[in-house]
């Protein structure tokens, strides 16, 4: 295979790579950039490798930048040094693909990364039974699969945003949980009947209770998370029908001329089939219209201003007290205070207050507060950032601070 161009152009939106149609190439900014062409002059300095770099290391299927940069730097969200060391042969660092490997060469106090041992920068792929885009192949910043759930759900709303949606009230069979395959009947709120926005909008995303998310410091409301259930898909919307013209508008009319005129509308409620399902749907859930599909690019970044946030919640269905590696938690900073996907935060647990009874007194202890991690914002709202813990020492709490990495 032909050795990968490398002068894909860099930009802050998804483009086209003239070299591989199709490519979508990932943002990287223009910080980025600077840095990465002012290591370049020289590399890393030695201080910055990881104690056990290898020598060399061959990208594997599954592999994700930040583990790469872990293997080669103290900092694995500092890839732009990774990059740097050689962006003759490295121009884009989402173009390193499964096959490749890299050499950590040391000289003169400095560490530069290189595609190949004799300076000839091609990429040598396994053989496969079929042709693959390497744009597909490309590895991705994180393990997109921790996230993508989360790029749909949580939301984030306005407090009556979810009391003014459309609104299921039954399923065919009078079941009262919902599941997948099922037809289902909607409403809209009073006076609007729910029918598509759009000929295009057929799918809507179903939610259920928006609980405020509190600022652990002040306790004031930052937003209403709802919680995602699942997905469905319109069939006919909600239309109505003259009371006069149905059967049993026709009896009440003979029977009760009264209540005949006061019914002057019925309605025949949407129709929907359920798409896909995280739990199980009921009536009184609302609808909200499936958003355009979003092709996310996470470059890691430290803030370009002081951060100090607090954690709000922990992302999970279960109760659990403490969060741990991998998993999403929610912190009280918003787009406002300039939060943005792809910034990388140190977690620091606080430290517990305590009894010192060692010399017989109950002094109160209040214990230093100690670094417990790293993790990356993905998703920013207008007050609140969902961000994804890449690698934690011990529990995360509510009201855990994040600050600058360090």
């Amino acid at each position: 295979m032909k050795a990968i161009a490398s002068t894909c152009a860099l930009s802050i939106v998804a483009a086209v790579c003239a070299g591989n149609a199709g490519a979508q190439s990932h943002p990287v900014t223009a910080q980025q950039q600077a840095i990465a062409q002012q290591v370049a002059q020289q590399g890393v300095p030695l201080s910055a490798l990881a104690a056990n770099a290898p020598d060399s290391y061959t990208v594997r299927k599954g592999d994700t930048l930040w583990r790469i940069s872990g293997l080669f730097l103290r900092q694995p969200w500092r890839w732009p040094e990774l990059w740097g060391m050689n962006m003759q042969a490295i121009a884009n660092p989402h173009r390193i693909y499964p096959g490749q490997t890299l050499y950590l060469e040391r000289s003169g106090g400095y560490a530069r990364l290189r595609t190949s041992r004799s300076g000839n920068e091609t990429v040598k792929l396994s053989p496969r039974v079929r042709s693959e885009s390497l744009a597909d192949l490309a590895i991705p910043t994180i393990q997109m699969h921790l996230i993508e759930p989360f790029l749909a759900e949580p939301l984030i709303v306005q407090e009556l945003t979810l009391q003014q949606a459309p609104r299921l009230i039954a399923s065919a069979d009078e079941r009262l949980l919902m599941s997948p395959g099922d037809e289902v009947y909607a409403r809209g709120p009073t006076g609007q009947p729910f029918t598509a926005l759009d000929d295009d909008q057929r799918l809507y995303r179903v939610f259920r209770d928006a609980k405020p998310l509190k600022d652990p410091l002040t306790q004031q409301v930052l937003g209403y998370e709802a919680q995602y259930l699942g997905k469905v898909e319109l069939q006919a919307p909600e239309t109505p029908v003259s009371a006069a013209a149905t059967p049993e508008a026709a009896n009440t009319a003979n029977t009760n001329t009264e209540a005949a005129k006061a019914a002057e509308l019925a309605y025949t409620p949407a129709i929907l089939h359920v798409a896909q399902v995280k739990e199980e749907m009921r009536p009184g859930d609302r609808l909200l219209p499936e958003p355009p599909r979003q092709y996310h690019s996470f470059t890691p970044h430290a803030p370009a201003d002081p951060v100090e946030a607090r954690v709000v919640s922990l992302y999970t269905s279960n109760a659990l007290r403490y969060g741990t590696e991998n998993q999403v938690v929610s912190i009280n900073k918003g787009e406002v205070d300039g939060m943005e996907p792809g910034m990388v935060l140190s977690l620091i647990s606080q430290g517990r207050q305590m009894l010192d009874k060692t010399e017989g007194r109950k002094d109160t202890v209040q214990l230093p507060d100690q670094a417990n991690g790293t993790g990356m914002v993905f998703r920013v709202f207008d007050r609140i950032s969902y961000v994804l813990v890449m690698d934690v020492r011990r529990g995360v709490l509510v009201g855990d601070k994040l600050i600058n990495p360090q």
